[in-house]
């Protein structure tokens, strides 16, 4: 199906795409040999790179890899940690974040893109006249749920605690993180489809686009900046675990 958008966009569109899939398979990979020390970090390093692409390569190399089979001593492991800077720690627990709202809007999306009475259901036609609003309700509560539960097996194991207890420390501990994230998520895709893709090009990008993911890969990177501050300060009076 040719593309509405011009040629070096799409080509762009799909390179980003390209290459943020071969890292992310990479780290999927590498994680196979060297797995993490919290099993849900398996799914948060592969997850986080499908937007960060060439940049959140290199920072799992450096502050994510697991310990290698034979070396996977407890004491190894707390030096190790004991290496890792605070802002290095702040961005791991940003993209744990991230982690569970990418999932969730790669779900919700695609949810809605299939199965249009989805977006009618939150409001498209009665509420809102585009549907990218609509699915901006399910992309936030898919996102926030997944979010929490990525928080809940992080900080569950961590601190023993029962369900109930998990679930609301989860709660304290992403909620204005994820609420964060997805504002500056939202924000951009705003941007990029009415002041960019519509302005210039008559049209907003499809969800079956290359250049609607583009779009959000860089979406996502906008919301890792904005929910950046909310985890430093969560992370600082240890609301939030240090990574």
């Amino acid at each position: 199906m040719p593309s509405n958008f011009p040629a070096w966009l799409h080509v762009l569109s799909i390179g980003s795409l390209i290459v943020a899939g071969t890292c992310a398979l990479i780290i999927a990979v590498d994680e196979m040999r060297r797995p993490q020390h919290m099993w849900i970090m398996n799914l948060v390093w592969p997850l986080t790179a499908l937007f960060g692409s060439l940049a959140w390569l290199p920072f799992y190399w450096l502050r994510g890899r697991g310990p290698e089979p034979s070396n996977a001593q407890s004491g190894e492991k707390e030096e190790q940690n004991s290496k890792k800077g605070f802002v290095a720690s702040v961005a791991k627990a940003t993209s744990h974040c991230g982690a569970g709202c990418t999932l969730g809007d790669i779900i919700a999306e695609w949810l809605a893109f299939f199965v249009p009475a989805v977006a009618v259901a939150f409001g498209w036609g009665p509420l809102f006249s585009e549907k990218m609003f609509a699915v901006w309700i399910l992309d936030f509560m898919v996102a926030f749920l997944l979010g929490m539960a990525f928080q809940y097996f992080t900080i569950v194991p961590m601190r023993q605690l029962s369900f109930a207890e998990g679930v609301k420390a989860a709660a304290k501990a992403d909620a204005a993180s994820i609420a964060a994230w997805q504002v500056g998520m939202y924000g951009f895709m705003a941007v990029a489809q009415f002041l960019w893709f519509r302005r210039l090009y008559g049209h907003i990008a499809a969800v079956s686009s290359p250049e609607f993911w583009f779009a959000m890969q860089i979406a996502m990177i906008c919301g890792f900046f904005t929910s950046y501050p909310v985890n430093w300060l969560l992370v600082k009076h240890g609301i939030k675990e240090k990574m």
